[in-house]
């Protein structure tokens, strides 16, 4: 029986209620399919913040980087000024791991209401390959006040007088500025994810971009995009700008196979996916590195109002541990678990109050942990 150890990051709010059902579905999983887990639970999040003052340290991070995966609730908790938490644990992970895919499933399974008229589940079937480790997440900016040094509006009026002629008058005495970067080795690195990933669907990329207005960034990217698209001549593609995709991802979701974007846009596009494919509880996404460590989790937050009721759904969480199943190798055993989600909304029976029902968040998971167990 092959073996494995998965650190598990329970996280604040509704997370160890969540985690716990993940863990029972692929607990499940593993006595059906021949694989045994090991869980290494760690105490990060807010709770451990403000008994230690600990966010998450390099030591850990570098324990973490033994394992290819991480199971991971949710971050977030009332008791810690936002971003502290998201910035410290979240997103250190991400960079200090260079998870630099986000993976996003947008798929309405067989029984899921969507707020699209007349659209089915093969309707909406594509997946979101959002670049995750650059833009304008990079942490670069700040504020500036008229008198120290250079104003930065004195320096943009300069720019647009001799790039368009144009004189720029303006009084104000603060701004806010905010600075975005891509690289080529990030562009091209998930860009190329993309299109391999579209080898294995079917074989459409669509590009997203603003490189009409943004033309150096995202000119940039779309120019990358070109040259690798040149090696994959089965491959079809787009472009689409990113206001033109919310439109085209609600009237016409069935055109889409994968897409590719860069950070921000991808931050923005994907929540709407996740709406089409019945709401935030059934979104699930996984934070890449193809040759190192990843992390999977289910998109929606913490909702610490809920914390401790036992009432919230699991089903994003059970579906994230289906994809890191998926990138252990686990294919039978990630597809039986889709498949048994979608056999649990089916059924209609055993269904949490977002979804109608009354069912609570440890009968979701159990029910779906029998139908994989039956299978």
């Amino acid at each position: 029986m092959t073996q494995y150890k998965i650190p598990v990051i329970p996280g604040d709010g509704i997370g160890p209620e969540i985690i716990a059902e993940g863990k029972k579905v692929i607990n499940t999983a593993g006595e059906r399919f021949g694989f045994d887990v090991e869980w290494v639970e760690f105490p990060h999040g807010a709770d451990h913040y403000l008994e230690t003052g600990e966010l998450i340290s390099q030591d850990t991070l570098k324990e973490l980087s033994n394992y290819p995966v991480i199971y991971l609730g949710s971050i977030g908790d009332p008791r810690v000024a936002p971003g502290i938490l998201e910035k410290g644990i979240l997103l250190a992970a991400r960079f200090y791991f260079d998870q630099y895919v986000n993976l996003r499933p947008i798929k309405l399974l067989d029984g899921v209401w969507t707020p699209l008229k007349d659209k089915t589940p093969k309707d909406i079937d594509f997946t979101v390959v959002r670049e995750n480790t650059e833009d304008f997440y990079i942490g670069i900016g700040g504020k500036a006040k008229k008198g120290v040094s250079k104003n930065l509006l004195e320096v943009e009026r300069e720019l647009y007088s001799a790039k368009f002629g144009l004189d720029i008058e303006t009084d104000s005495d603060e701004i806010a500025y905010q600075i975005g970067m891509i690289s080529k080795e990030g562009t091209r690195r998930v860009i190329k994810y993309a299109f391999d990933l579209a080898m294995k669907r079917k074989k459409h990329v669509s590009s997203v971009d603003k490189a009409n207005v943004l033309s150096d960034i995202y000119g940039f990217w779309r120019h990358e995009f070109k040259d690798i698209a040149s090696g994959y001549p089965e491959i079809t593609t787009d472009f689409n700008y990113v206001d033109a995709i919310t439109m085209w991802f609600v009237k016409n979701p069935e055109w889409f196979d994968v897409v590719v974007t860069p950070n921000m846009f991808g931050d923005i596009i994907t929540d709407l996916g996740a709406m089409l494919q019945g709401g935030m509880g059934l979104a699930p996404g996984g934070n890449i590195n193809p040759e190192g460590t990843s992390m999977f989790e289910p998109i929606h937050g913490s909702a610490p109002k809920y914390k401790g009721q036992n009432k919230v759904n699991p089903i994003a969480t059970i579906w994230a541990g289906s994809l890191m199943l998926e990138q252990l190798g686990e294919n039978d055993a990630a597809n039986a678990i889709v498949a048994a989600i979608e056999k649990n909304i089916l059924d209609n029976k055993i269904k949490t109050y977002d979804m109608g029902g009354t069912s609570t968040t440890s009968d979701v998971g159990s029910d779906i942990a029998r139908i994989v167990s039956s299978m």
